[in-house]
């Protein structure tokens, strides 16, 4: 009997569970949705879009569809005129592993001058670049350049930090079943840590404003 108690238990823990990850999922796409543009026509101006980032290359070689959508959304904006400056945010764990210095190369290679790129290179994941450009470098409002999804995880996080801040949803690779899996369970995490936990940024540093046109 007892053992059928403990399974009944440990069921209705993970049906309960289940319905809660689901539900959070669900409650942060539709909360966000105002924020999130995929029209660059219909983008408002912001001086700031913040490229988070990601690896170039997929395991085995290979270009990251993720980085070269995120890559090419963020050349558009600039040419179009919806960003003035791009603050690209990633690791930089190893010196062969630097995703704002590789984001930059290749904006450079597109033209777009080195006095319009900063880079943050304590972007370790979402919740850090989001933050980081708000009290780092002093961003109160721009926009975000990343997949759908993450979007929503970006602009879920800003709000809850009363952070001003859109988002340009750029295209998503066709295959995305494990990454949407894996997606809800990060949005669990940045509930946790920002409900919770009520974390900061793993670095903050000094303030580095970006000091755009209007100021």
């Amino acid at each position: 009997m007892k053992l059928k108690r403990l399974l009944a238990c440990f069921s209705s823990f993970v049906l309960l569970s289940m319905v809660a990850i689901v539900s959070l999922d669900f409650w942060i796409s539709y909360k966000t949705a105002p924020y999130i543009y995929h029209d660059e026509n219909k983008l408002p101006y912001r001086a700031i879009g913040v490229v988070l980032g990601t690896s170039k290359y997929v395991r085995g070689g290979g270009l990251n569809d993720f980085y070269r959508n995120r890559i090419d959304g963020a050349i558009d904006l600039y040419w179009q005129n919806k960003i003035d400056y791009l603050l690209l945010s990633g690791d930089n764990a190893l010196v062969s592993y630097n995703e704002p210095i590789t984001m930059k190369k290749d904006l450079i290679k597109a033209g777009i001058p080195s006095d319009s790129i900063v880079l943050d290179y304590a972007g370790f994941r979402t919740f850090d670049s989001v933050v980081r450009a708000n009290k780092v470098f002093i961003a109160n409002d721009f926009t975000i350049i990343t997949q759908e999804f993450h979007c929503e995880r970006a602009i879920f996080i800003a709000l809850a930090q009363d952070i001003q801040a859109q988002c340009f949803a750029v295209p998503s690779p066709k295959s995305m079943k494990l990454i949407r899996i894996r997606e809800m369970f990060a949005r669990v995490s940045a509930f946790i840590d920002l409900y919770v936990l009520k974390k900061e940024p793993k670095y903050l540093g000094p303030v580095l404003p970006i000091l755009t046109n209007a100021q």
